[in-house]
């Protein structure tokens, strides 16, 4: 019975170990991936986007991506 208890303490702990060290990278990451896609936005000029962009924002904007509109995205724009 002590081996499972054992094993499932070894895993927390290499997870919390792993969420610590892979979360600065994430968030370094994120803020990089938040650049490239406002450049994106921003060369492109109007709607439509790639999927890429149009999942981006539809993330930050918490729309489906169909119902987005050209003013939610200067909205988002200038928002930031």
């Amino acid at each position: 019975m002590g081996a499972r208890r054992i094993r499932r303490e070894q895993r927390r702990t290499d997870m919390d170990i792993s969420r610590r060290t892979n979360g600065m990278r994430k968030t370094d990451e994120r803020s990089r991936r938040d650049e490239r896609m406002r450049a994106l936005i921003q060369r492109s000029g109007s709607l439509p986007y790639t999927p890429a962009v149009m999942s981006w924002l539809s993330q930050h904007l918490d729309k489906p991506a169909g119902r987005i509109v050209q003013a939610d995205v200067d909205r988002a724009l200038q928002a930031r």
